[in-house]
């Protein structure tokens, strides 16, 4: 009779356990799935993602991607993928080697060009750079680096043919990236210190060496110089290239420069040249501020007057102009033609690289709601693109399947597929679906 009663001890003690799960699992306090459960969601009110460990395959060619500095869906529901080869270090070039002393890898194309499947179906090799899109024809627009200066140049997808470039200024402020000119000069086998070697300070080095009274005037005597000699009103690029988007409707290429903090900047699609520009609230090109101080933020607020830095941008198909600016934990929205209607600010604690990234839309008919890539919090928000009230969101730092370390670009298909690109050492693409 003892083991009778153990059965119905143990009968009892399970059904109160399972009661108790239910009531965790309904409060969300268990999460079963990373990417099903999207935190501080009422039911139905954002997507819920699942990781997709089956895309992309293989790389061809004994290729390994780098950091991702850009992504497209195109008409057919496939991705470009810009990717930054000079990211690799030796130890991952050791295919190149003559004779090769390990299996992989090799240097890759910059700008990649996937199937649904996950299947490389095609590719070109621009110089990488920082920004990319691609029009409903199919032309491809990336924000390359060329002799450390940054500019939009439209390609043939099929040939890799270049078809135009963006006016830009014939030099950049402090010298350009020449650490992301193209990849002319590389040696087989032998790559770069990494995607985050200018970001840190590694333990034991020498302190890096402060500047002296007189470099820091001459420094500043150089950039008022500079700002003179290319003000505000400039009608080309000048900074450095963080976002390209197309306007199909109206024909028009936006994209924004680092000058000054950020400006939105377009252009006519058919023949590149300038159309018209603007800066933080609506300024007009000649109302941006030159003052350092107007660009000063600090998490919390208050947010500063001017865009502070890394300026990316989306359309959606009402017509308004989604501007996230990054460094200071914002997005403002305007009209295609610059009027300044309302600002959302994001995770207003956030230090280092900032929140709002990457602006992407749900697929829904009405956009209802934004998408917004966070590097430095590696996660996707939900935003209510009404008033941009934080719905949720999805994500964590970490380098498993279905984690982020560095996310920097987003995608989001007519399915509601969503694609992401990380530029730290994670250096990848992936895939998430739409949970059923």
């Amino acid at each position: 009779m003892r083991w009778m009663r153990a059965i119905s001890l143990n009968r009892a003690a399970t059904a109160i356990l399972l009661a108790v799960c239910a009531v965790f699992l309904s409060a969300g306090l268990f999460r079963v799935n990373h990417f099903s459960t999207v935190l501080g969601a009422s039911e139905g009110a954002v997507p819920k993602l699942k990781f997709d460990p089956d895309w992309p395959k293989v790389l061809p060619n004994k290729w390994k991607i780098g950091g991702i500095t850009g992504l497209a869906v195109d008409k057919d529901d496939n991705v470009w993928a810009y990717d930054r080869p000079n990211d690799l270090t030796d130890i991952e070039l050791e295919a190149e080697l003559n004779p090769p002393i390990a299996d992989c890898c090799k240097l890759p194309p910059s700008l990649i060009h996937f199937d649904k499947e996950g299947n490389v179906i095609g590719y070109i090799d621009p110089p990488q750079g920082h920004g990319m899109a691609v029009d409903a024809k199919g032309f491809l627009y990336t924000g390359n680096t060329v002799n450390g200066l940054d500019s939009v140049h439209k390609y043939d997808p099929k040939t890799g043919q270049l078809l135009g470039t963006i006016p830009r200024a014939p030099e950049a402020e402090g010298g350009g990236r020449n650490q992301d000119e193209g990849m002319d000069k590389h040696v087989p086998g032998h790559g770069s210190a990494g995607p985050v070697a200018n970001f840190i300070h590694p333990l034991g080095a020498p302190a890096r060496r402060q500047p002296s009274p007189e470099a820091l005037e001459a420094r500043q005597a150089a950039v008022k110089a500079f700002q003179q000699k290319y003000p505000p009103t400039t009608p080309m690029i000048v900074g450095n290239i963080e976002e390209v988007r197309i306007d199909d409707a109206d024909r028009e290429l936006y994209a924004t420069d680092s000058y000054l903090g950020g400006r939105v900047m377009v252009f006519d699609l058919e023949t590149l040249a300038f159309k018209r520009g603007w800066g933080a609230y609506g300024h007009k090109l000649s109302e941006i501020s030159t003052d350092p101080k107007d660009r000063e933020y600090k998490p919390g607020g208050p947010e500063p007057k001017e865009f502070r830095n890394h300026l990316t941008l989306n359309i959606s198909r009402d017509g308004l102009v989604y501007a996230a600016d990054r460094g200071a934990d914002r997005i403002q929205v305007f009209t295609k033609q610059g009027q300044f209607l309302k600002e959302f600010v994001l995770a207003p604690q956030t230090g280092a690289g900032g929140s709002a990234g990457g602006v992407m839309f749900s697929p829904d008919k009405d956009e209802r709601l934004l998408y917004i890539s966070d590097i430095t919090n590696n996660c996707i928000w939900f935003l209510n693109r009404e008033d941009g009230k934080v719905l949720g969101h999805v994500g964590s730092m970490g380098q498993n399947g279905g984690q982020f370390f560095g996310l920097h670009m987003e995608a989001v298909d007519s399915k509601g597929a969503v694609y992401t690109g990380e530029v730290f050492a994670g250096e990848r693409v992936q895939r998430f679906l739409p949970a059923r």
